[in-house]
């Protein structure tokens, strides 16, 4: 099989995942939203779980490559500042040109609370980043335990869905109207628990 036109129809349907939810990943819509023939995604993805498969992979491998390209910087964060920096870089992307994305990941697991195997794909994901925290923590020569790795994951976890569907008066209670002070607050607060 053609593997652009395979990519196209998986990046057709992150947006369609992301705009119309689980409800609306169609086939039909995939189609209409990648511009191809209609029968095209059901000849490569041919029942709703292969397309829901599809999507998964495909997010995960984007998922890669941005983990690759964060590693592959000459150099981390190299004090909490910087870290702070990046990682409110990191959710401005995911209320910006990274949004389709993570609203398909979201989406993806939901779906995954009803089918094991799609938890399994996706489980990567999120495992590595309880790693990636912690080593972007100990590069920042910052506490780098297990215990603030997931602190600060499970923070940054949480505040996404906030930050993707809040309006101004909830961003502004969860502290996610100004990114660099919430990432700041965020590390210092991570640090505090490690010193008690």
């Amino acid at each position: 099989m053609n593997q652009d036109r395979r990519n196209r129809l998986r990046d057709a349907a992150i947006a369609v995942l992301a705009e119309a939810g689980g409800r609306g990943l169609t086939h039909r819509a995939v189609d209409a939203a990648a511009a191809v023939p209609t029968g095209t995604a059901k000849n490569y993805f041919p029942s709703r779980d292969a397309l829901l498969r599809a999507v998964a992979e495909r997010c995960l491998e984007q998922y890669r490559a941005l983990a690759s390209a964060l590693a592959g910087a000459d150099t981390g964060p190299a004090d909490a500042r910087e870290l702070a920096a990046l990682l409110a870089g990191l959710l401005r992307d995911v209320a910006g040109p990274g949004r389709p994305r993570m609203l398909a990941y979201l989406e993806l697991q939901s779906e995954a609370t009803r089918r094991p195997w799609l938890a399994g794909l996706l489980d990567p994901i999120a495992a590595s980043d309880f790693a990636a925290h912690a080593q972007l923590l100990r590069g920042a020569g910052l506490p780098a335990g297990p215990e603030p790795a997931r602190a600060l994951t499970l923070a940054l976890h949480g505040a996404i869905p906030h930050l993707l569907a809040g309006t101004a008066d909830t961003l502004k209670a969860a502290g996610l109207d100004d990114l660099d002070r919430f990432t700041g607050d965020l590390l210092a607060s991570v640090c505090a628990l490690r010193a008690r």
